[in-house]
């Protein structure tokens, strides 16, 4: 891994047009702001030069770290059922991830040794955020690295935590995907006006997107051969 592989500063895999998102010039500038507007999607914001250089590195430094995520749909969502009609999908799903919930996971190490973390924790990624949310985000946002495999994907599920005062109003969450050579293709379906209706390809090699959850969508499958992946870095910030 050469030292330059992931800068520190988010702002330095931008593309000309993701710069223009950071001077607030750019059309998805506020985008989120939109009552109507829960998602979106670019595939010019990132260079994508720089973004194989870091999905190189985290091939190399990260594919060992990360843990499994096996979540099957359960039997009795079937022969649990006592009406006709009356199916209850809890969300299911299966990739693998590295949560930054504790510092001591191996995981977390090898993203912190790599300068993954830091450059997650930019004060320009927050900024990036910020101005496609079209508002202030807090400090201190959640980070998850995730990457999909062949056949890897996450269910139905809305993203809503009413447990949580300081998620239960909503959030935003924005995700770097970063495809390899291999993938043939994986989708984000998600809902309008209470269908799954809209549908948008996450298989590109440096892809955008951002959601202001909650709202109902899936990841399908992904497609591709036996060494594919998509590696996503996400980033979870609660409004200020």
């Amino acid at each position: 891994m050469r030292s330059n592989d992931i800068p520190a500063e988010f702002e330095d895999l931008l593309s000309r047009a993701g710069r223009r998102v950071l001077a607030g010039t750019h059309p998805l500038c506020g985008a989120l702001a939109n009552p109507r507007t829960r998602f979106l999607s670019s595939e010019d914001l990132l260079d994508r030069a720089r973004i194989a250089r870091v999905r190189r590195t985290l091939e190399a430094e990260l594919l060992d770290t990360l843990e499994p995520i096996e979540k099957p749909i359960p039997p009795d969502t079937i022969f649990g059922m006592t009406q006709d009609y009356g199916e209850l999908l809890p969300k299911s799903s299966r990739a693998r991830t590295i949560y930054f919930e504790s510092r001591r996971e191996p995981g977390v190490k090898a993203a912190e040794r790599i300068g993954l973390a830091r450059m997650m924790r930019s004060e320009s990624y927050r900024a990036f955020a910020e101005a496609l949310a079209g508002r202030r985000l807090k400090g201190g946002w959640g980070l998850q690295v995730l990457r999909y495999g062949p056949g890897d994907y996450a269910g139905p599920h809305n993203d809503h935590h009413p447990e949580n005062d300081a998620a239960k109003g909503g959030y935003i969450d924005l995700h770097l995907s970063l495809c390899g050579p291999g993938v043939e293709h994986q989708w984000l379906v998600y809902s309008r006006a209470g269908h799954f209706s809209e549908i948008v390809s996450v298989a590109g090699p440096a892809t955008v997107t951002a959601y202001r959850l909650p709202f109902w969508h899936y990841t399908t499958p992904l497609v591709g051969t036996p060494k594919a992946g998509r590696w996503v870095l996400l980033g979870t910030f609660l409004y200020r």
